[in-house]
């Protein structure tokens, strides 16, 4: 794991919803074979307007699971040097045509517009960017895990979750047990 250096400043303390909280219709849908061009094509943008030295981009989510049904927002991971130095990335996030929808502890997350791609902004040597990757990999060769997960998934849809965060929550316990196999 790579060395954390110190920020430059504390960091948020609460979290800010830029916009407020939106009611948005879930969906599962079959996995879609563009998901992988999507992320390279943002991983290319993502580089260009970051620079390719001080940041990692990596595919996360069930979009980067192949063969997995998901939601139909691709998720990445970047990690920054210092996560409370937003002047080093978040200028020119926005300027490159993301919008910030999320600030809070440790954590920023800027999307597009059509709120298809989600950019999840971590410091590097955040042990969540490990976590992710280790689920990623997890579902990616375990095909009762996958399987576990999807079933989970579109289970939790008949709930009628008005809002991501709270359907994110329902699959918590899952997701642990699944983490809980893959280490």
């Amino acid at each position: 794991m790579a060395n954390k250096s110190a920020p430059r400043r504390a960091d948020v303390d609460e979290v800010e919803l830029v916009g407020g909280s939106e009611k948005r219709q879930l969906q599962v849908v079959a996995y879609d074979e563009n998901w992988p061009d999507i992320f390279l094509d943002h991983q290319t943008r993502l580089r260009n307007t970051l620079g390719t030295a001080e940041v990692e981009v990596e595919h996360i989510g069930s979009t980067s699971v192949p063969g997995l049904a998901a939601k139909p927002i691709v998720d990445i991971v970047v990690t920054v040097v210092d996560i409370t130095a937003e002047e080093d990335y978040l200028p020119h996030l926005l300027t490159a045509g993301y919008e910030l929808r999320t600030r809070e502890p440790g954590h920023r997350l800027v999307r597009t517009p059509a709120r298809d791609v989600h950019i999840h902004i971590l410091q590097r040597g955040d042990q969540a960017v490990d976590n992710y990757l280790l689920f990623r990999n997890r579902l990616r060769a375990d095909a009762d895990d996958r399987a576990l997960y999807e079933d989970t998934k579109r289970a939790l849809l008949h709930h009628g979750f008005d809002d991501m965060n709270a359907y994110a929550d329902a699959k918590t316990e899952v997701i642990a047990a699944i983490m809980r196999r893959a280490l």
